[in-house]
């Protein structure tokens, strides 16, 4: 009987490390298959702007994992919360090497260089761990597709821009590893878990 209850008492502990265990993050977005080997999507060639006017492409975030977001400054609507998680998730891994934001400006009209420096100073960034960029127009809202985001104009949407409020992780050579929903802090709770995840995976 004893020996019993301790088959039964080790069972429901691995049960309960199994149900716990944080599961490999997928890759996420089109994928193609070339002969034995799959292809995953990832975030194609880019050059943008900073608010230090500095060139940001994807060299910059070589050997680094990222957050990425899609934003205008005059947004009415979903921006500001989204802008609060990721100045969440900024002030938990401030100074972390490993580990970057870029976010994009789609209304590069009025969002220009020194009014995303105003921005983000206003945020309390002042290094060069969150990049808040511009560039054309046509650039941005192309690679927002490749971001699994949308990001458009629209005269009938609020402030004039229709997009998603995602916040998406990308990891160290450049796939869509995770996304949350960055107007719910419950949901980025779960993307701070994969970006621990990915931080001692990758």
């Amino acid at each position: 009987m004893r020996f019993l209850l301790f088959t039964l008492l080790a069972l429901t502990v691995f049960s309960c490390q199994q149900e716990n265990k944080v599961q490999p993050l997928p890759y996420l977005g089109q994928h193609e298959i070339n002969g034995q080997d799959t292809v995953y999507h990832t975030i194609p060639d880019f050059t943008f702007v900073d608010q230090d006017s500095n060139l940001v492409t994807n060299a910059t975030f070589e050997g680094k994992i990222y957050l990425a977001d899609f934003f205008f400054i005059s947004c009415p609507t979903i921006c500001p919360k989204v802008k609060k998680q990721m100045l969440r998730i900024f002030d938990k891994y401030q100074g972390n090497d490993e580990l970057m934001l870029l976010s994009h400006t789609i209304d590069p009209k009025r969002d220009t260089v020194g009014r995303l420096k105003s921005y983000a100073q206003n945020l309390g960034v002042d290094n060069g761990q969150w990049r808040f960029v511009t560039g054309e127009m046509d650039e941005i809202y192309g690679i927002a597709d490749d971001y699994m985001s949308i990001a458009k104009e629209d005269p009938n949407a609020p402030g004039g821009f229709d997009h998603s409020g995602w916040i998406l992780l990308i990891d160290k050579t450049g796939h869509i590893r995770s996304y949350a929903d960055g107007t719910d802090p419950e949901k980025v709770d779960r993307l701070l878990t994969d970006i621990e995840w990915l931080l001692a995976n990758e």
